[in-house]
């Protein structure tokens, strides 16, 4: 019983001994004999079944060359918030197993067959940015030719993470990186190399792709650069894929909107700066615009600070500003009409320089002072306001009016005057900040051309 036990584990190590010495056998082509007009029968590739456990070198020492390649099918979603890109890709993997071999001309003309993958080694590639479980379908095949090489295809939905910049949303261009590496083997057991072309698996990529939605793919990039990991050397490549979000479903549901309400927010400055009813016309703009950004906020990243999100709240800002402004005017319309202070020395000279010397009227009197100045101010309203010299009051009698008539009517064109100034600044405001409306907007419109344009 002992002794049959110990002929079993001889003979054991004897067969993995026989697999792993470097040179044991000189040739394995395969037996024609294994093959039928039905194809090859199920037992001639039991030898080679059998060093699925083993990387298929002759020499340990020679690493396996493992080309790779992909095609992206499919991106299906970018998450801003958690970092990740969604894509289904097809890896494409082609190495030699130098055990396989058969002369198709001896073997009724066969040059390629499939096999179960379960029955093969299969290289430990990875993708290093992959963050879920791998999903690839099982019992997938593979095809090997007459001269021992291996091409593996699989499907992958792979979901990578993916180091996003949403400064410029919606104009935004992604640049993500797809890793594959080898798990265990270091690079004195496995070298990548490329089965294909980064162009031509670009242009493949961008003839095949399926979805026409939100991303577009721009282009791919690759780098090999070997990875340290402690004392290990692990062989790795790189690349880099491009894609750009279409833009349109964006400007249409968030900046045409946006600018029409502040459009008909600007447009509402040629409305009488005392008229009642400007106040509530721009109340019931504000409300639609937080009403609509309410709306659109599912459609904005939930993550970080956009360049939209900063024009949605310039926009939101002048739009205050604008209410600000108005109620700012119909109360100082409401002093002027009424008891109108007196207008600052500074503001006075600002008004003067800001406006066109037809319209300068002269400077405010100030209590004490004995005259009003000698400059001139058109219409007929101000023009006795020119006079710094009395009548005496034989002039007063002549005229029938007292003396105290003519204090009233100075006083009264006074206030006349400077009612007319504190006029003269509220259509002053109206019009700068009618002016900061359409840069802003003209701003907007040149910066959204860029931006699409690059």
């Amino acid at each position: 019983m002992d002794r049959s036990w110990f002929h079993r584990e001889r003979l054991s190590f004897y067969i993995v001994l026989s697999l792993l010495l470097p040179g044991r056998g000189s040739t394995f082509t395969i037996n024609c004999t294994g093959f039928g007009q039905n194809g090859m029968y199920t037992t001639a590739l039991d030898s080679v079944f059998e060093r699925k456990a083993f990387r298929p070198v002759i020499n340990f020492s020679i690493p396996t060359i493992v080309n790779i390649s992909f095609t992206v099918s499919a991106i299906l979603n970018v998450d801003e918030q958690l970092q990740l890109l969604s894509s289904f890709l097809w890896l494409e993997m082609v190495w030699d197993n130098p055990f396989i071999s058969w002369n198709p001309e001896e073997c009724d003309g066969i040059s390629k067959i499939s096999v179960a993958t379960k029955n093969l080694w299969l290289p430990d590639i990875f993708i290093t940015e992959f963050m879920d479980v791998d999903k690839t379908p099982k019992g997938l095949k593979a095809f090997i030719s007459n001269e021992g090489r291996i091409r593996y295809k699989k499907p992958m939905k792979v979901v990578s993470i993916c180091n996003l910049n949403i400064f410029y949303f919606p104009f935004d261009q992604q640049n993500c990186t797809l890793t594959f590496s080898s798990f265990l083997y270091t690079v004195e057991y496995i070298s990548l190399g490329m089965e294909k072309e980064v162009w031509e698996i670009a242009d493949t990529s961008q003839n095949i792709i399926q979805t026409h939605g939100e991303w577009e793919l721009l282009g791919i990039n690759k780098a090999t650069p070997k990875k340290s990991v402690g004392t290990n050397l692990y062989d790795q490549i790189i690349f880099y894929v491009a894609i750009r979000r279409r833009p349109k479903l964006y400007i249409m549901n968030l900046l045409v909107p946006s600018s029409f309400l502040v459009t008909i927010d600007a447009l509402s400055f040629y409305l009488p700066a005392g008229s009642e009813s400007r106040a509530p016309f721009k109340i019931t703009l504000l409300l639609g615009y937080n009403v609509f950004l309410l709306m659109m906020n599912d459609l904005l990243p939930a993550s970080g600070t956009p360049l939209i999100s900063v024009y949605f709240a310039l926009c939101l800002s002048l739009m205050v500003l604008s209410l600000l402004e108005t109620i700012f005017i119909s109360y100082l319309l409401h002093l002027a009409t009424t008891q109108p202070p007196p207008m600052p020395r500074w503001l006075h000279f600002l008004l003067l320089h800001c406006t066109s010397p037809r319209t300068c009227c002269p400077a405010v009197p100030q209590k004490g002072n004995t005259g009003l100045g000698s400059q001139h101010c058109p219409g007929f309203l101000f023009h006795h306001l020119r006079f710094s010299k009395l009548p005496g009051p034989r002039e007063t009698e002549l005229n029938g009016c007292p003396g105290s008539t003519r204090a009233q009517q100075e006083d009264k064109a006074q206030k006349q005057h400077l009612a007319s100034l504190w006029v003269q600044f509220s259509h002053m405001m109206d019009t700068l900040l009618f002016c900061l409306y359409l840069l802003f907007l003209a701003t907007s419109i040149i910066t959204v051309i860029i931006l699409w344009n690059t």
